[in-house]
C-alpha cells in the first residue's frame, strides 16, 4: 500500500475523532502516503495529524452536490494514483470523487444508495447500538488489515499537535490584548447542532464571574466560530462587561483556535467539535452534556470531567427540547461546573 486517501468527514469533531484511523493505518503501512480531501471548515484538524501527508483543501459545501467541482477534483486526485480511499461520510456524494478518480479499493459504510461506489462497505451499526465515533471510523481499518484483526472496542484516543505558527500568532495576540497566558480559560458556549447542546448563556456568564472571583488573575476567553459572536457578546453583557472576560469567537482561524485551547489552564464547552480538540490536546475541561450522548461522542481524555444528568427523556438528540424545559442542561449549574473545574486542579 503506496498511497491512501482519505474522505474527511464534515464536522469538527468527527474529523478530530478520525485520527485513530490515521495512526492505526500509518502503523501498519508505515511507507504509505496519507493525504486528506477536505472542506476548509475541517482542514485545520488534518493539518494538526502527523500521519498526514498532504491536506486537500477543496469548497465543499453541506447538502450539495457541486457535480462540475467534484470531476474537476477526481481528474486532479486520479493523477496520485492511489491504492484505497476511506470514505467516512455516509453521504452518496462523498463517494462519487474517489470512483471518478477510479481509485481501485473504496472503503467506507453502507449508506445512501451508494451500491458501487463503495466496493468494500461495512454494515452501518444502527444508531442505538453504534460504538464510539473514533471506534466506529477505527473499524474501518479491518476491511483492509487482515494479518492482525485491529480490536475495535478497545478506547482509543486521537491526539492532535499544534503547529508553531499558529501558536506564534496566538502569542503575539494575547500580547496586544494584554492577556497573560498563565491564567487562560477558554469557554466555548457554542454548538452548531441547535440550542438542545448549549448550556445557557446566563450560565455561562455567572460562571465566569465565578470563575473571576475565586482568580482574579483569570482571563476568560470566549471562543467559537462567527456564529457564536452575538451569544457570547450576551455573556459579556450578563457578566456586567468585566474588562476580563474577552469575545474571540470569529476572530481566530480553527488553526489558532486548536494554539488557543492547547495553552489554556481549563476549557468548559458543549459537546462540540471544540470539545473533541481540547480531549486531543489533553487540556483539563468539563464537557457539559444535555441532548446529546456521552457514551457515543465522549471527549476521550484522562483530563475530561463530563457532566451529564442522564434524565429520562434524555438522550433526545433533537434540536429543540420536545418537552420545552430544557432540564437537561439548565438543572446543571454554574456552581456544579465550578466544582468541577475545581476537581481538575
Amino acid at each position: 500500500m503506496n498511497r491512501i486517501l482519505i474522505i474527511a468527514p464534515n464536522w469538527i469533531g468527527d474529523a478530530v475523532m478520525s485520527q485513530p484511523l490515521l495512526a492505526t493505518l500509518k502503523a501498519h503501512y508505515p511507507h504509505c502516503q496519507i493525504d486528506v480531501l477536505a472542506s476548509l471548515w475541517v482542514a485545520p484538524i488534518y493539518r494538526a495529524c502527523i500521519e498526514v501527508h498532504q491536506v486537500i483543501e477543496a469548497q465543499l459545501e453541506h447538502k450539495q452536490l457541486q457535480w462540475g467541482l467534484r470531476k474537476q477534483l477526481a481528474k486532479q486526485l486520479e493523477k496520485n494514483q492511489y491504492d484505497a480511499c476511506y470514505v467516512l461520510p455516509n453521504s452518496l456524494k462523498s463517494a462519487l470523487i474517489p470512483w471518478l478518480a477510479n481509485i481501485p479499493l473504496r472503503i467506507g459504510y453502507r449508506g445512501e444508495m451508494r451500491f458501487g461506489l463503495i466496493n468494500i462497505a461495512l454494515d452501518n451499526p444502527r444508531k442505538i447500538n453504534r460504538p464510539p465515533m473514533a471506534n466506529h471510523y477505527l473499524a474501518l481499518c479491518n476491511a483492509l488489515v487482515h494479518s492482525q484483526e485491529i480490536n475495535v472496542n478497545e478506547p482509543v484516543k486521537p491526539t492532535l499537535n499544534i503547529s508553531s505558527t499558529a501558536k506564534e500568532s496566538v502569542s503575539a495576540q494575547l500580547l496586544v490584548a494584554g492577556i497573560d497566558k498563565r491564567f487562560i480559560y477558554v469557554l466555548c458556549p457554542g454548538a452548531e447542532y441547535g440550542v438542545t447542546k448549549r448550556w445557557p448563556a446566563e450560565y455561562f456568564a455567572t460562571l465566569a464571574k465565578q470563575l473571576i472571583s475565586h482568580e482574579p488573575n483569570a482571563q476568560i476567553i470566549l471562543l467559537g466560530g462567527k456564529g457564536d459572536h452575538v451569544l457570547a457578546s450576551s455573556i459579556q453583557s450578563q457578566a456586567d462587561h468585566l474588562p476580563q472576560i474577552h469575545n474571540w469567537c470569529g476572530s481566530t482561524s480553527l488553526d489558532e483556535a486548536i494554539a488557543l485551547i492547547g495553552m489554556s489552564k481549563v476549557l468548559v464547552s458543549n459537546d462540540s467539535g471544540l470539545m473533541h480538540v481540547g480531549a486531543a490536546l489533553e487540556v483539563p475541561q468539563v464537557a457539559i452534556f444535555g441532548s446529546s450522548d456521552p457514551h457515543h461522542t465522549p471527549p476521550l481524555s484522562n483530563k475530561a470531567k463530563v457532566l451529564w444528568l442522564n434524565l429520562p427523556c434524555s438522550p433526545c438528540h433533537k434540536r429543540e427540547c420536545p418537552l420545552g424545559h430544557l432540564k437537561c442542561l439548565k438543572d446543571i449549574t454554574p456552581a456544579t461546573v465550578l466544582s468541577t473545574i475545581q476537581t481538575l486542579h
